[in-house]
């Protein structure tokens, strides 16, 4: 039988990882995709922001999320706007360009707000850790509700594909070194193959993917490690964008 888990550590997750930023980022930063030029981003959040002109490809999209007028366009305000959101979530350089980067942060927020409404992952009887690759997020279910609430995950590039589908969580390393990769996984979950959740020391939103694995920040993956057991189940589905 595996061992029951406590309650009151999956609740306490649920309201922590409401908070957007609260587990904090990696150490290393990522520079906004999409195309943005490349400039040299000001030190600090109260550094003077050198705009680029024109708009992002996600342009429309980012300015709605923030409750801007979402035509599009770049203005000075936008710009502002936009690399707030960006410090807010150690996106570099936070010029206000909205690319791929700054879209997936958005996203995440978005999937943040939907709460127990949240849709995708098959109701078990059970806890069932829910990949959504189409928009690079995970979260936990039992029986249908919600008790880790979604957070960034980086599912592999192409040729490295996350696979899809139904598994079970069979081996779990705290502290695992890829020989095959030549790269840290700490909190290492394996639920397919050599396919397993762990923490990553990149940037959450940057590319590329990762080499199959879901990839997630520290904070993240040792909440998950603290909270899941051998015999859990993982369901992934979608396919990444952007890459």
């Amino acid at each position: 039988m595996r061992p029951e888990r406590s309650a009151p550590l999956w609740a306490g997750l649920l309201v922590a990882l409401a908070l957007p930023g609260l587990l904090g980022a990696s150490p290393a930063h990522a520079a906004d995709g999409g195309g943005s030029p490349a400039r040299s981003p000001g030190a600090g959040a109260a550094a003077a922001v050198e705009c680029p002109g024109e708009a992002g490809p996600y342009q429309k999209e980012v300015e709605a999320h923030l409750g801007l007028p979402a035509d599009g366009r770049q203005s000075a305000a936008d710009c502002e706007a936009i690399a707030a959101f960006q410090r807010k979530h150690g996106i570099e350089p936070a010029e206000g360009y909205a690319g791929l980067y700054t879209y997936r942060a958005v996203v995440w927020e978005q999937a943040l707000a939907e709460g127990q409404a949240i849709r995708g992952c098959p109701d078990t009887g059970g806890v069932v850790v829910c990949v959504d690759k189409n928009r690079q997020i995970l979260w936990v279910e039992d029986r249908g509700q919600v008790i880790f609430r979604p957070v960034p995950a980086r599912t592999g590039m192409p040729g490295y594909g996350t696979r899809t589908g139904w598994f079970e969580i069979f081996q779990r390393e705290r502290e695992f070194w890829s020989t095959q990769f030549e790269g840290p996984m700490p909190f290492a979950q394996f639920f397919s193959g050599g396919q397993a959740l762990h923490a990553s020391y990149r940037a959450i939103f940057e590319d590329p993917g990762s080499h199959g694995c879901i990839n997630l920040r520290y904070d993240d993956a040792k909440a998950l490690w603290n909270g899941l057991r051998i015999g859990d189940q993982v369901y992934v589905w979608g396919t990444r964008v952007g890459d």
